[in-house]
């Protein structure tokens, strides 16, 4: 009986407390970390702007036909290469080709455990396909760590959602 009764007059203590706002408060909110500035070898940084070990580096690039589908003509076949002491954190980045002016003309991201090498750095190719091809005049990298963060917004999940967000890919037609 007397079990009873607590339980009875904890839930009713819980729906009061619920009711007059005193209940659990999510406070949720979005931002989006500001986009490090692109370069052809960069130090990779988290969401808060601190390097997290690891440089990417494109340490060439090319126009030719992607071997597997030659009819699609030229695209972007690059080479880069992760190096770092933070290497197990499995890095991201997005690979962006831009003309003379700094424009983008098509990006991508790359993960650093992607590419194969020796211990401590990882070095590969990748090919990125984008429209003008020929306009290409350099390919460089965005410093922000892509890699798999939990992305849930406070749209998506108001309780575990919310927090620093990388920045979003690039769009074609923006200016790095």
């Amino acid at each position: 009986m007397v079990i009873a009764r607590m339980v009875a007059g904890a839930g009713s203590a819980l729906a009061m407390l619920t009711l007059s706002g005193c209940g659990m408060l999510w406070s949720c909110t979005d931002t989006t970390a500001e986009r490090g500035e692109a370069g052809v070898r960069v130090d990779i940084v988290d969401e808060s702007g601190r390097p997290v070990g690891v440089t990417a580096e494109v340490t060439g690039w090319r126009r030719e036909p992607h071997p597997q589908v030659p009819a699609d003509g030229d695209q972007i076949h690059f080479q880069i290469r992760f190096e770092g002491a933070g290497q197990g954190s499995e890095p991201a980045v997005d690979v962006c080709a831009v003309d003379d002016k700094r424009v983008v003309l098509g990006c991508q991201t790359i993960y650093s455990l992607m590419d194969f090498g020796r211990e401590g750095t990882y070095t590969g190719d990748e090919y990125l396909a984008v429209d003008r091809p020929g306009r290409v005049d350099e390919v460089l990298l965005i410093p922000n760590d892509q890699s798999a963060h939990d992305r849930r917004t406070c749209e998506d999940d108001i309780k575990d959602g919310g927090g620093v967000h990388p920045p979003d890919m690039p769009s074609p037609g923006e200016r790095l």
